[in-house]
C-alpha cells in the first residue's frame, strides 16, 4: 500500500511540474482553446476550454478576450454579456481508499474510508453569450455586464504578455 501511495504522489507531482496551461488560440484537436458560433449579426456564443493546468480565472479571461476580438473584427466597439457559465470537471488522478475488517465466529467489524484522488486535475470551460454594439458604451443597467472591447483586449493581452496594463 505504501509503495502505491509513493508512486501516486510522484506521478501527481510530475504532472504538476510539466503543466503549463492552454495557450490562447483556436481549439486544438483535444478541444482546448476558443470556439465561437455566430447567432445573429451582432450576437455570438463563445467558449474557452482549458486543460487541467489552466486556472479558472485564465479560462474566463480568454473567453472575454475572444469576445472583445470578435467585437472589433466585426466593426463593433463594446459587448454586453447576456449569458455566462463556467463548467468544471475533475479528471485523472488515482483514487485511494483504506479499509480494515475483522471478526470472530459471530461478530463482524468493518472500517473503511476514502482518501480522495491524488493527482486529479480540474478542467474549466467558460461559456459566454454576447451582444455587440457600436458607439459609446451604454451605462450598465440592472447589473448588466458591458465591456469596452479595446480596453478588454489591452488589459488581458498585457496579462498574457506579462506587461502592466496602461
Amino acid at each position: 500500500m505504501r509503495s502505491i501511495l509513493i508512486v501516486s504522489v510522484f506521478w501527481a507531482l510530475a504532472a504538476c511540474a510539466t503543466a503549463v496551461g492552454t495557450a490562447y488560440g483556436p481549439a486544438d484537436a483535444k478541444g482546448y482553446g476558443y470556439e465561437e458560433t455566430r447567432i445573429e449579426t451582432n450576437r455570438y456564443r463563445i467558449s474557452f476550454a482549458g486543460d487541467g493546468a489552466t486556472p479558472m480565472a485564465v479560462v474566463e479571461d480568454y473567453a472575454l478576450l475572444r469576445a472583445a476580438e470578435l467585437a472589433i473584427d466585426n466593426g463593433f466597439d463594446w459587448f454586453r454579456i447576456i449569458g455566462r457559465s463556467m463548467d468544471e470537471q475533475e479528471k485523472g488522478g488515482v483514487g485511494l481508499g483504506a479499509g480494515v475488517g475483522g471478526g470472530g465466529r459471530n461478530v463482524g467489524v468493518g472500517v473503511g474510508g476514502n482518501l480522495g484522488n491524488i493527482g486529479a486535475r480540474k478542467f474549466y470551460t467558460a461559456r459566454l453569450e454576447v451582444l455587440f454594439g457600436s458607439g459609446e458604451k451604454p451605462a450598465d443597467e440592472a447589473g448588466g455586464e458591458i465591456y469596452d472591447a479595446r480596453s478588454v483586449i489591452e488589459t488581458i493581452r498585457a496579462r498574457i504578455d506579462g506587461a502592466p496594463a496602461q
